[in-house]
């Protein structure tokens, strides 16, 4: 028998559903914070989670087999000992696409039609001079998988050439016109209008885009970050724009994080930057897509007899 931790936000008749899809074995409903609550036997029962405990919870299960995450990322999770070894880790990939690229994308035109410098303008009524279109220009993704391929679409349907790049650059993605594999990052990147980096935090992607490949990119290029701000170097970009390259940043993630009131990048006119507010629980739809891609994940794992929710 299973024992699930289940700390999603949930309506009872969302409950009902879960309890249907686990009917032989315990779930447990809670809220991430009173996880922290359960007795020593109780958490070392644990098999399965739901939702995004603790670490320190987390750490606390050494029976867990299986982990589903209500969040995108899952770094902090991947460090060295906090799973148990041979635990099974997946997240909400899929639920968050649609509305981080709607953001990044928004965060594009807003840059190309140079807005924020005519909100800062407070009335002065001076026309700024040329601004910039998706029609024709050459858009490179890093990172293609549900946010990077949702943005491409966009993208595209205004006109733009999408290049991705991806791990594994012999699968396709939806809005890509060519892929290739992060070996052509050095080549690909003086060709691009636009880069959008949809990557997650790893060891291939920290520190991604330091001060030689920022060099890299035309003057007049947007950048923008949708994915983990540990890719972009972002002494190196404040830098660099302070000394007038690129046309523009769009930064959604930074590091550090949150990024200190102190630092001159929000002095940066030609920056725009949110704080980590792209995916969240900020759009209607967020909530439904996690319950139902956990709750077809814990069917499969069931009905596998525990070997794979995917």
């Amino acid at each position: 028998m299973e024992i699930i931790l289940n700390l999603l936000p949930l309506t009872r008749e969302q409950q009902i559903a879960f309890l249907g899809a686990s009917e032989g074995h315990l779930q447990r409903f809670m809220d991430p914070g009173d996880a922290r609550l359960l007795g020593r036997d109780m958490l070392e029962n644990i098999t399965v989670i739901i939702g995004n405990p603790s670490v320190a919870t987390v750490r606390q299960c050494p029976g867990l087999k299986w982990l589903q995450t209500q969040s995108a990322g899952t770094e902090q999770y991947e460090v060295p000992g906090v799973l148990p070894e041979g635990a099974i880790l997946t997240n909400a990939s899929g639920a968050y696409g649609h509305a981080v690229a709607e953001h990044m994308f928004a965060m594009l035109l807003a840059l190309m039609k140079r807005l924020p410098a005519y909100r800062d303008a407070r009335g002065s009524w001076e026309d700024l001079g040329a601004v910039k279109t998706l029609e024709g220009a050459i858009v490179l993704v890093l990172g293609t998988g549900d946010l990077g391929s949702s943005f491409a679409v966009m993208c595209k349907a205004m006109g733009a050439r999408t290049v991705g790049i991806r791990r594994h650059p012999e699968r396709p993605a939806a809005g890509i016109d060519t892929m290739y594999g992060m070996d052509a990052l050095d080549q690909l990147l003086p060709q691009a209008d636009t880069v959008c980096l949809m990557l997650p935090h790893n060891e291939e992607t920290a520190g991604l885009l330091g001060k030689t490949r920022l060099q890299k990119l035309k003057q007049d290029a947007i950048l923008l970050n949708g994915g983990r701000g540990s890719a972009i170097n972002l002494d190196a970009l404040t830098e660099l724009m302070a000394a007038g390259h690129l046309w523009g940043a769009g930064l959604d993630v930074t590091d550090p994080e949150p990024l200190p009131p102190e630092h001159p990048l929000w002095m940066q006119p030609r920056a725009l930057i949110t704080p980590h507010t792209a995916g969240g629980s900020h759009l209607p739809e967020i909530a439904p897509k996690i319950r139902a891609i956990a709750l077809a994940r814990l069917r499969r794992y069931l009905a596998s007899g525990g070997e794979s929710p995917v």
